[in-house]
């Protein structure tokens, strides 16, 4: 079996590089300047968001706000299939006001945030595609938990955009607890 190196970072001051040291490599890691945060506005992703909003705050990043909306969603049963497109144009409409009001509420608290409101039917790969256009040094991202039959069928995007991605990926693990950016958040992480 292989080892395992762990490696502890003490920020002392943001605007410096910090370094990882373990016996095989010596990594310089640099203050992300622009973190990208997947959100569909579900309670999971509000905690991404916070988390994000506190890294862009104690580096002066600029976040990139992503959603991303199916090209086949799923139809509620008050919907026709022949409405398709106009319930699209909807859940689009929609998307862009709420992510419109998160990005002026993240410039109350000092941060530059952006949007990026894309179609796809991979969702995992799309913020990929996001995170490599916009030359994102950081994504940050919540895994919904899902287990079992949900997760053998649909898979994990969280897991599929640590396994593909270009840059390092925070993933947090949901509590369902949302806080402000000014609490300390209690969301346990993990870097890949």
């Amino acid at each position: 079996m292989g080892s395992i190196h762990f490696a502890r970072i003490g920020i002392r001051n943001p605007s410096e590089p910090q370094w990882i040291e373990n016996r095989k490599a010596r990594v310089e890691m640099l203050p992300p300047k622009r973190i990208v945060c997947p959100i569909d506005f579900s309670d999971y992703s509000q905690e991404a968001v916070i988390v994000a909003t506190d890294l862009a705050l104690l580096f002066h990043s600029t976040i990139c706000l992503v959603h991303i909306v199916p090209v086949l969603p799923k139809l509620p049963a008050s919907v026709s299939i022949f409405k398709e497109g106009e319930y699209e144009g909807q859940l689009h409409e929609d998307a862009k006001r709420r992510l419109e009001e998160l990005v002026k509420g993240l410039s109350q608290k000092g941060v530059t945030a952006e949007v990026s409101l894309g179609t796809a039917n991979d969702i995992a790969m799309e913020i990929v595609r996001v995170a490599e256009h916009d030359q994102a040094d950081l994504i940050v991202i919540t895994s919904h938990g899902t287990t079992g039959w949900n997760r053998f069928v649909f898979g994990s995007v969280a897991e599929k955009v640590v396994h593909v991605a270009h840059c390092p990926v925070l993933v947090l693990r949901a509590t369902g607890e949302t806080k402000s950016a000014s609490e300390p958040s209690k969301v346990a992480s993990s870097a890949a």
